[in-house]
């Protein structure tokens, strides 16, 4: 997968930065695919957070990387310094893949790479982002957008979600799930999902959702309604809609396609089974169901993702998991 080079300067902020190198660093234990080689390129000692860091290398070796991670810049209302822009946009022009974590999304807008396509940042940035640089597609209820070349992610965890993508984009959902075990943080949350919800994740055990969602995953073969859901939760499904939309940011049919889209991947990547046998699997119903519903989520049809992955030699990177 060739190069990551992570862009540092004074003025990052560190949890992304951190986040970012874990994510790419090494590979988890039983991963054999070829994995990333990581480096953190500066004009110099940088200020970090609290932190002073020594980079690997100057700014130009942005150039050479294939992918090249911005981390979050600490004042908004201060522009990046050139010297950092100039490095990310001559990147991107020698063909590398960027991407910005939370308030990266000012670097690569100084960059003007952001200019006509959407962008997200964190939430509570996101007008400042529009008003600055007002070519730029602002989608503040986002965790994430892909572009293709250019991607940026809101804050925090939402970074976490970006570099999680990539990894998937690169080695598959299996690869990137045994990467989210590795760091204990949830395997996928779709890009479109939104950045502020009330409760992220139903973490307690009473939450209302606690048991019904390891119920769902346990049963997507089968054909589930909103109505089924709420049955099981003992809720009424309008009760249950505001649940999910609380825990979740999504509706549960949206939250419930997700899972079975991610579900066709692993099984497209781990097994021999026909398109028809992994819709069946899934809950999807039909061959042309499961088609429509993949290409339109993860870009391609399910047979040229199987032969995307099965080409990098990780058919069976790790046993599927349910």
């Amino acid at each position: 997968m060739g190069t990551v080079a992570l862009a540092v300067t004074d003025g990052m902020l560190h949890f992304e930065l951190s986040l970012a190198y874990e994510v790419f660093d090494a590979a988890p234990v039983g991963v054999t695919v070829p994995w990333y080689d990581v480096a953190v390129c500066g004009s110099g000692a940088a200020r970090v957070g609290r932190f002073r860091l020594e980079p690997d290398g100057g700014l130009d070796q942005l150039a050479r990387a294939d992918t090249v991670i911005v981390p979050a810049w600490a004042d908004v209302d201060e522009d990046p310094p050139a010297d950092l822009v100039d490095a990310v946009r001559a990147a991107h022009e020698a063909g590398a893949r960027v991407a910005s974590l939370c308030t990266g999304a000012f670097v690569l807008a100084a960059a003007g790479l952001l200019d006509g396509r959407r962008a997200t940042t964190h939430w509570a940035h996101t007008e400042a982002l529009a008003a600055r640089y007002p070519r730029v597609e602002v989608d503040p209820d986002v965790l994430y957008v892909d572009n293709g070349r250019v991607l940026s992610s809101a804050g925090k965890a939402a970074a976490m979600d970006l570099c999680l993508h990539l990894v998937r984009l690169d080695h598959g959902s299996a690869v990137a799930n045994a990467v989210a075990r590795r760091l204990v943080v949830p395997p996928h949350r779709a890009g479109g999902q939104a950045q502020f919800v009330t409760t992220p994740v139903p973490a307690r055990d009473d939450h209302p959702l606690a048991a019904l969602l390891p119920w769902v995953i346990e049963r997507l073969e089968h054909p589930l309604t909103v109505e089924d859901l709420a049955r099981q939760a003992r809720m009424s499904s309008r009760n249950l809609g505001r649940h999910f939309r609380a825990a979740t940011g999504t509706t549960p049919l949206r939250w419930l396609l997700t899972q079975r889209i991610r579900r066709a991947q692993e099984l497209l990547e781990a097994t021999d089974a026909s398109v028809d046998a992994i819709a069946e699997a899934t809950g999807m119903g039909t061959a042309a169901t499961l088609r429509r519903h993949f290409n339109r989520t993860v870009g391609v049809p399910p047979d040229t993702y199987r032969r995307t992955f099965r080409s990098r030699g990780d058919s069976e990177p790790i046993p599927p998991s349910r």
